[in-house]
């Protein structure tokens, strides 16, 4: 039985006395107990070790006050689980070495196995879930099928993805085809998650902005909407394609049950596209949480009012920075649970 379910209530739209709270990055790299974790383990240390998973997930809930948890893992390992070699490199950031170029480079990936070889995750979410003794939700992710593609083509991060981008343009049905491939591994994956012990699930889609219209339909739509059908009699889903404004309306009618929306949309227009039918997560700039503390308040109060405390969910429009205060980010949160 869960103690604060106000996330969950927001996702299935009924009636909250405030919106629920939390973060996107929120475990991780701005809390000093995190910094001491990460100079001991590497990263893909600290992901696939069960129990520094899930003391890093609890982190945020008993040092900032957030209303739900988020398992500590990340989008690419769904990649190397289908067979590539991922790095991440402190200070630069990820890096797949051997990137797809031909569909001879396609014969690596494979699915049928993905649960296994990523039973570490499901087993951080069933300890996670154990320890927090029903304290808050605890919310389970992938990184959505365009968002993966970009790096394993481009094999790095890009301010523009434009290999990515053109790969999709120069070889459609390869393309179409490690899409499937993808969306296949993610649906298993998260379809574990939930059975290990998520109460929901966020796909992430942070590089969808970087389509247009027309190749966000074939591209980014298509494969999310996949994905959420499939989840839908599961668990309350949400999903967050980053800079695609421009799709709310279409991603809307999808069985989701939130839509993340980042901070160069007002609300009001989100809420317009979306015929106001659908709860609505975001979008807090996250610079703001850089500046002091009574503007993070009065901003926080500011987005709560545009939004309407109903069918919504404070959030950051992105990732909280890394170099952001402790005492900044509770400020935030604590501005939220006392509206």
């Amino acid at each position: 039985m869960l103690k604060n379910d106000l996330l969950l209530k927001a996702l299935k739209g009924e009636k909250v006395d405030r919106p629920p709270v939390w973060m996107m990055r929120q475990a991780g790299r701005y809390l000093p107990d995190y910094q001491k974790l990460r100079a001991k383990y590497s990263f893909f240390e600290r992901c696939q070790n069960p129990e520094l998973a899930t003391e890093i997930t609890l982190q945020p809930v008993e040092q900032i006050g957030v209303d739900a948890a988020i398992i500590f893992s990340d989008i690419l390992v769904i990649p190397q689980a289908m067979g590539m070699e991922v790095q991440l490199i402190p200070g630069k950031g990820p890096l797949l070495p051997k990137p797809i170029k031909t569909a001879a480079d396609t014969e690596i990936l494979h699915i049928h196995d993905i649960t296994d070889r990523l039973h570490y995750v499901f087993e951080a979410l069933s300890l996670t879930k154990k320890t927090l003794d029903g304290q808050v939700p605890l919310i389970g992710f992938a990184g959505a099928p365009w968002t993966l593609f970009c790096y394993m083509i481009q094999g790095k991060g890009s301010k523009s993805f434009d290999e990515a981008r053109a790969f999709l343009y120069k070889n459609p049905v390869l393309s179409h085809q490690i899409f499937d491939k993808i969306t296949k591994a993610t649906i298993s994956y998260l379809k574990e998650q939930i059975k290990a012990g998520a109460d929901c699930v966020q796909l992430f889609d942070s590089w969808s902005g970087m389509l247009s219209p027309a190749m966000f339909q074939q591209f980014s739509l298509h494969y999310n909407q996949k994905i959420i059908t499939a989840l839908s009699e599961y668990c309350p889903t949400i999903l967050f394609a980053k800079g695609a404004w421009y799709g709310l309306e279409e991603m809307s009618r999808m069985p989701v049950n939130a839509l993340g929306i980042d901070w160069k949309i007002n609300p009001q227009l989100a809420r317009k596209l979306t015929g106001n039918t659908i709860t609505l997560q975001g979008n807090l700039d996250p610079a703001i949480l850089l500046s002091s503390i009574p503007n993070i308040k009065n901003e926080a109060q500011k987005m709560i009012k545009s939004f309407g405390k109903e069918r919504y969910i404070a959030n950051l429009g992105h990732g909280i920075l890394p170099n952001v205060p402790v005492d900044h980010a509770r400020a935030f949160v604590d501005e939220v649970k006392s509206y």
